[in-house]
C-alpha cells in the first residue's frame, strides 16, 4: 500500500525518450520542469539500479546520443533558462560573502537559515536552487568524475559564442563588479598598510580593474580583428613579453595580463598573511582577505570562460557548475562560513602558540635535565598555592567569593611560575601541539612532510612531557608532607584532618569520584588558556601596543623613556602568556563554584593540585590509617588526572592548528605505523633522550 504512488509514476527517462513533441526554447517554466526531472533521475535514489549517480548519469548520456528528440528537448531546456534568466547574481554573489562585516554575514546566514529568501523567477539562482533543491545534492553532483559531466555537456552540444551579445554582456557585467569590489577592497587600511611601498604604489588589486577594463573594450569592439596596440591603461604599463603583435589574437594577449595581475593579486593576500605572524591579524582583516581571495578566484573563472576565441570551454564550464552546486546548497551554512572565516585568524593565534611551544620541547640530555629542574620548580610553586588553598577553604565567606579567592591564588601561582622561568607540566600541551602540527603545515613548504621527522617530534614531546610530569611531582607531594608537617608544629593542628582529610582523598580516587570527568574538564580549560593567550599576543602584535605605549602623550611625560621602554617591550612580549594564566586561574578556581551554585557534578582536577592534596590529605589521616591498595590507587588516580589533562588538552590544541593549517590527517595514514615502528626500535627515546648522538632507525 505504502509508496504505491511512487512504483506507478512513470519513468522520466522512459517518458522523455518516448516523447515526439518538442519543447519551445521560449517557455521556460516547461523547460525548468524537464531540467528539474532530468537532474532528479542523475540523483542516486532507493530505486533499484538508482543508487550510484555516476551509473545514472552515463545511462542518461547514453540515452541522450540514441534519441535526437531527447537530445533537442534537453538542450531547448538549457537554453530556455540561459537566455530568459539573468546570470549576473550567479556570476558575482553566489558563494561569495556579501556583508561588509563578519558579524553582519553571521547575522545574515542565521536569518535566511531559518526564513529562506524570496528569490526572483527571473534570477539564474532561482533555477539552479529549484533543480538542486536537497541541501546535499553537492555531494552527489561532485561524486561524479569531472570526465562524466564533460561528456554530458559535449553530448548536448553546450558551445555558447560570445557573438550572443546578451549573454557576453551579462559576462562582461559581472566580470567589472568584482573587478571594483576587488579594487575597493584593496584600498581598504587592513590591505593597503600591509603590502611593500613598491606594491602601494601599483596596487594590484586597483592595476586589475584597468586591465578588465581594457578586455572588456576589446571584446565590445565592433572590429574583431587583432589591434597593433592595447588600450590605455593610467597607471600600468603593458608586462614584458605580453604585448600584442600582428600575429596573436587580442583577446588570449589581454586576458593573460589579467591573468598575471590577478596572481600578484594573489601573492599579495599571501604576502599579508605571512606578515601578519609578527605584525598580528584581526578578524576584519581575515574576513576582507577572505572576500577578496573568493572574488578573485570567481574571477579567474570568468576571464577563463572569456578565453578561448570567446567560446565557452566544457571543461571549466563543468568546474563552474559544480561549484555553483555547492554553493547554493551551503550558502546558509553557519558552519562552513565559520570555518572559513576563522582559519586563518585560529592560524595566526596557534603560530603564537607554536612558537612559544618550542622550548617545551627537549632534544639533547642538558635540555632535559634543564626540563626537570625547571619542573621542579614549578612543582614548589605549585606546594604553596594549594597550601594557600587549604587555608582559604577554612575561612568563612560566601560560595562566591571563595572562588573568587582562590582563583586570584591559582592565577598569581601560575604567574610567579612564568615569572621564575619555571614549568608546570599541565601548560605544555597546549603549546606543544601547535610546534607539532607546523610539521604537518603545507603552507609553508611545498614538499610532503617528512613523517619519519614527525615521528621524532612526537618521541621529544613524549619524554619532554614525563620529565615536566616528574619533575612537578618529585616536588608537590614531598613538599607537600613538608608543610603540612611545619605548619602542624607551628599551629598545633593539622591542617586538615578527620573526616575532611577523608573526602579529600576519596576526591581524587579514580572510581569512586568523578576525578577523570573532572580531569578533562582541566584538560578543555587548559586548552582554552592557551587560546586565550594566542589570541591576545595577536592583538597585541596587531594593534602595534608596544609603540602606541611609547607615543603615549601622557606616558611619555611622566615614566622615564627608558622605563617607558622597557615597559611596551615587556607588554608586547609577555601580555598574551599574562592573560592566559590568569584565565586559566579563573576556570579552575571557579570551575567548583559553579558546580556548587548551579547543584550540578562539576569541577576539576589538575595533576599537581591533586597530588598536593593527597599529600596533605594522607599526613592528616597518617599513613597507617591508609589502607595500603587504598592509598596507591589514590595515586595511581592522580596520575590518571594528569593522562587526561594531557590528553585533553593535547588533543584539542592540536586538532585546532592541524585544520588552521588545512592538514587532514587521514591523509597521511602510514604514520601511524611509522611512528609504531619508531617507537619498538626505540622505546627509551620516548622517555629520555640519548646521551650521545646515534641515528635511529625505524624497523621495517
Amino acid at each position: 500500500m505504502f509508496g504505491s504512488k511512487n512504483r506507478n509514476k512513470p519513468d522520466f527517462l522512459e517518458t522523455a525518450t518516448t516523447r515526439s513533441t518538442i519543447l519551445s526554447v521560449s517557455d521556460s517554466r516547461q523547460g525548468l520542469d524537464f531540467l528539474v526531472g532530468f537532474f532528479s533521475a542523475v540523483r542516486p535514489s532507493r530505486r533499484r539500479g538508482a543508487r550510484d549517480a555516476t551509473r545514472n548519469l552515463e545511462h542518461l548520456t547514453a540515452a541522450l546520443q540514441q534519441h535526437p528528440v531527447f537530445l533537442t528537448n534537453l538542450r531547448h531546456a538549457l537554453f530556455s533558462q540561459l537566455i530568459r534568466t539573468d546570470l549576473s547574481a550567479t556570476l558575482t554573489e553566489s558563494g561569495i560573502p556579501i556583508a561588509r562585516g563578519f558579524w553582519q554575514e553571521f547575522f545574515g546566514r542565521l536569518r535566511h537559515k531559518l526564513l529562506p529568501p524570496l528569490q526572483d523567477e527571473h534570477d539564474f539562482l532561482y533555477v539552479i536552487n529549484r533543480v538542486f533543491f536537497r541541501r546535499h545534492d553537492y555531494q552527489w553532483v561532485e561524486s561524479i568524475p569531472r570526465e562524466s559531466w564533460v561528456r554530458l555537456f559535449a553530448a548536448i552540444g553546450l558551445s555558447l559564442h560570445m557573438d550572443d551579445r546578451r549573454i557576453l554582456h551579462q559576462l562582461l557585467q559581472s566580470l567589472k563588479v568584482l573587478a571594483f569590489q576587488v579594487a575597493q577592497l584593496g584600498l581598504e587600511k587592513e590591505v593597503r598598510n600591509y603590502i611593500s611601498p613598491e606594491q602601494q604604489e601599483d596596487n594590484p588589486f586597483v592595476e586589475q580593474n584597468y586591465r578588465i577594463h581594457a578586455l572588456e573594450q576589446w571584446l565590445l569592439e565592433e572590429d574583431r580583428t587583432p589591434s597593433p596596440a592595447l588600450p590605455p591603461s593610467p597607471a600600468l604599463s603593458p608586462s614584458p613579453g605580453l604585448s600584442p603583435s600582428p600575429g596573436l589574437p587580442g583577446t588570449t594577449v589581454l586576458t593573460g595580463q589579467v591573468a598575471e595581475t590577478l596572481q600578484q593579486c594573489y601573492d599579495c593576500i599571501a604576502q599579508i598573511r605571512e606578515q601578519s605572524y609578527s605584525r598580528g591579524a584581526s578578524l576584519h582583516q581575515t574576513y576582507t582577505l577572505l572576500i577578496l581571495s573568493n572574488r578573485l578566484d570567481r574571477i579567474m573563472i570568468l576571464v577563463d570562460l572569456l578565453d578561448n576565441d570567446r567560446h565557452f570551454d566544457t571543461g571549466k564550464f563543468v568546474d563552474f557548475f559544480r561549484m555553483l552546486v555547492r554553493n547554493e546548497n551551503r550558502k546558509n551554512s553557519i558552519r562552513e562560513f565559520m570555518s572559513q572565516s576563522m582559519g586563518y585568524l585560529a592560524y595566526q593565534i596557534a603560530e603564537h602558540k607554536g612558537s612559544k611551544g618550542s622550548k617545551y620541547i627537549t632534544s639533547t640530555w642538558s635540555e632535559y635535565v634543564a626540563m626537570l629542574r625547571s619542573a621542579m620548580g614549578g612543582g614548589a610553586w605549585i606546594c604553596l598555592a594549594v597550601f594557600i588553598k587549604n587555608l582559604l577553604g577554612r575561612l568563612r565567606m560566601p560560595i562566591f567569593w571563595h572562588g573568587f579567592a582562590y582563583s586570584v591564588n591559582y592565577s598569581i601561582s601560575f604567574l610567579l611560575i612564568e615569572e621564575t622561568h619555571t614549568t608546570l607540566a599541565t601548560k605544555q600541551p597546549a603549546f606543544t601541539a601547535s610546534a607539532v602540527a607546523v610539521a604537518l603545515d603545507t603552507r609553508k613548504s611545498d614538499q610532503e612532510p617528512n613523517l619519519y621527522n614527525l615521528a621524532v617530534t612526537v618521541a621529544k614531546v613524549s619524554r619532554s612531557q614525563i620529565a615536566s610530569f616528574a619533575g612537578n611531582l618529585l616536588i608537590v607531594f614531598p613538599g607537600a608532607w613538608l608543610i603540612a608537617w611545619l605548619y602542624e608544629k607551628i599551629a598545633g593542628a593539622k591542617i586538615v584532618s578527620g573526616q575532611v582529610a577523608a573526602d579529600m582523598l576519596r576526591d581524587q580516587h579514580p572510581w569512586q569520584s568523578l576525578s577523570l570527568l573532572y580531569a578533562c574538564n582541566t584538560g578543555v580549560f587548559l586548552f582554552l588558556s592557551g587560546i586565550i593567550a594566542g589570541y591576545v599576543q595577536n592583538k597585541i602584535q596587531y594593534g602595534h601596543i608596544g609603540k602606541r605605549l611609547t607615543t603615549h602623550p601622557v606616558l611619555r611625560l611622566t615614566v622615564p623613556e627608558r622605563r617607558l621602554q622597557r615597559l611596551a617591550a615587556y607588554i608586547e612580549a609577555h601580555a598574551g602568556t599574562i592573560i592566559g594564566n590568569i584565565a586559566l586561574g579563573f576556570f579552575l578556581g571557579m570551575a567548583g563554584t559553579v558546580g556548587e551554585v548551579f547543584g550540578i557534578h562539576f569541577d576539576i582536577r589538575h595533576i599537581t593540585i591533586s597530588s598536593g592534596n593527597v599529600a596533605f590529605a594522607a599526613y592528616g589521616l597518617g599513613l597507617e590509617n591508609i589502607p595500603r591498595w587504598y592509598l596507591l590507587t589514590v595515586i595511581g588516580g592522580v596520575l590518571g588526572i594528569g593522562f587526561f589533562n594531557f590528553l585533553v588538552s593535547f588533543s584539542l590544541a592540536f586538532f585546532v592548528a592541524a585544520r588552521s593549517r588545512g592538514v587532514r590527517l587521514n591523509k597521511y595514514p602510514a604514520f601511524l605505523g611509522i611512528l609504531w615502528r619508531y617507537f619498538r626500535s626505540n622505546p627509551l627515546d620516548f622517555i629520555r633522550p640519548r646521551r650521545r648522538s646515534v641515528p635511529a632507525t625505524v624497523a621495517e
